[in-house]
């Protein structure tokens, strides 16, 4: 898995709660054994017409969000089936990052990422970031105002920070384990290799056929 320390890219704005992961990546595209091309297939059915034609109206398509790299979307994100396509198909479109917000109703917390969602990204290498509902409405109201809008995600600082003329700059919280993990690149698999040599020597202990490996 590929290290994640920060982040620079154009943002995109998904103005839209509850994207689950039918529509992140339908069923129809889970059929191949492979973890590749998915990316092409990221939210088809709102990406393109009946026709087969890309819809000018959804956000992916507009000229002034392409090439975006840090997705910017409504609280409970990824909810849903826990296919973890949902989260290949977006890195491979090309996004790095994912803002959410999280909403307060009453004294309920409504988070900003489904936790299936939210899990397979970090085991992916996809940075997932939460913020207050009205800091996203900044957010927001910025890429409206500023086409062509850039933001900086720091993971090491846990700061997103927009490039404006007077920038600014938000903090978001982040599980230790899951941010020492994205930081040195360390999948399931990469946590249980740095244990290798231990590995070995219990396994050369406790199963013969491993003696003299």
């Amino acid at each position: 898995m590929k290290p994640f320390c920060s982040h620079r890219g154009r943002l995109v704005i998904l103005d839209r709660a509850n994207v689950d992961t039918d529509q992140i990546i339908p069923k129809q595209f889970l059929k191949s054994i492979a973890r590749t091309g998915f990316g092409e297939h990221l939210f088809q059915d709102w990406r393109y017409l009946p026709d087969g034609k890309p819809n000018p109206d959804f956000a992916l398509n507009q000229p002034r969000f392409q090439n975006a790299s840090i997705l910017v979307a409504r609280n409970n994100f990824g909810c849903g089936s826990s296919r973890e396509h949902a989260v290949w198909a977006i890195q491979q479109y090309g996004f790095q990052v994912v803002v959410a917000p999280w909403q307060q109703r009453g004294e309920t917390r409504v988070a900003a990422f489904a936790d299936i969602f939210r899990n397979n990204g970090s085991k992916n290498g996809l940075l997932t970031v939460e913020l207050s509902d009205p800091e996203v409405n900044e957010i927001v109201q910025m890429v409206e105002r500023f086409p062509g809008l850039e933001a900086t995600v720091d993971l090491e600082r846990q700061r997103f920070t927009l490039h404006l003329a007077e920038e600014i700059s938000f903090h978001f919280d982040m599980d230790a384990t899951v941010k020492n993990r994205l930081i040195h690149g360390l999948d399931e698999i990469g946590l249980t290799l740095k244990h290798e040599e231990q590995i070995r020597a219990f396994e050369s202990h406790h199963n013969p056929q491993l003696e003299g490996v």
